[in-house]
């Protein structure tokens, strides 16, 4: 079944692109957030991607009008009742996302309608389980930004049906046009398990002083060929982001690699969170600050 109208909740960097990708593909999209000024930025942000997709040539005027033509942007969560689909893109946290599956099942109206989760870490069974219709539930997780990288991971629960994962994988590869790995239902999944105790590692070895953040980025970059260094990416990433896959990570396996660094967790709480706040690992506002990613 093809998704004709689809739903995102949370407008954020992932949400938003998701919603203009979607868009861009011919879809009807209703991208719902926490409050009218939140909706109001959630359409901003699409609008000047879509300005820099007209700028850059990969997009004419006239599918740049369309697109965004698709696109309304609500604080009302009960306009999601007539979707066929619905992805949550809210931030990484358990019981916020918990929330808001609870809240789809009762606003979603339709029966068969997909509900799949951008998370980057959260088991998709917890989330399975805030609804009552568990067999609907999935995972589709993008990557930043949306419209320009290729992968997707597909995730099913256990109870998550065939049908729902053939029809997930139509969505993501076949309208979306997107590269599809399927992951099983573990914390991480395929990507986040192998690169977060990697980002990890770059962390602790600043931490120890070791090496400057500068020379771990360029190490990783000039001698193994990375397009940026793990720093830089966790910057990008968000280190809030990064925070969260990591305790998810240590909470599903206890493993010591993936249990965050106490210098991960003092700028977390020193509102130090990457590019989003202006200063991580680098500062955003200085000529020196990683080029990339964005």
């Amino acid at each position: 079944m093809t998704v004709t109208q689809l739903g995102v909740v949370g407008g954020g960097l992932m949400g938003s692109g998701i919603a203009e990708v979607a868009a861009r593909r011919g879809i009807d999209v209703v991208v719902v957030e926490a409050t009218d000024d939140a909706a109001k930025a959630a359409l901003g942000r699409i609008e000047r991607s879509i300005a820099r997709g007209l700028r850059s040539s990969k997009l004419s005027e006239a599918e740049a009008e369309a697109a965004l033509g698709r696109i309304s942007v609500t604080s009302d969560l009960e306009a999601l009742g007539d979707r066929d689909a619905v992805i949550e893109a809210v931030i990484e946290d358990e019981a916020t996302k918990l929330a808001v599956f609870a809240k789809l099942d009762h606003v979603v109206t339709r029966a068969d309608a997909l509900l799949a989760s951008n998370t980057s870490s959260i088991p998709i069974m917890k989330l399975a389980m805030a609804t009552q219709r568990p067999e609907y539930v999935i995972g589709i997780h993008f990557f930043n930004p949306v419209p320009v990288m290729p992968l997707v991971e597909l995730v099913p629960s256990l109870l998550t049906s065939e049908a729902t994962q053939e029809r997930a994988h139509a969505f993501a590869a076949d309208q979306l046009g997107k590269h599809v790995i399927k992951a099983k239902d573990r914390a991480g999944f395929i990507v986040n398990a192998l690169l977060i105790p990697y980002i990890l590692s770059a962390v602790r070895m600043l931490e120890s002083g070791f090496a400057t953040a500068e020379d771990i980025d360029t190490g990783m970059v000039d001698g193994c060929a990375h397009p940026m260094g793990p720093l830089a990416l966790a910057d990008l990433i968000g280190l809030d982001t990064t925070m969260a896959v990591a305790e998810s990570l240590y909470e599903e396996f206890k493993e010591p690699l993936f249990a965050p660094p106490p210098l991960l967790s003092r700028m977390c709480e020193a509102g130090l969170l990457g590019r989003k706040s202006g200063r991580g690992f680098y500062r955003y506002d200085e000529p020196s600050a990683p080029k990339g990613g964005s």
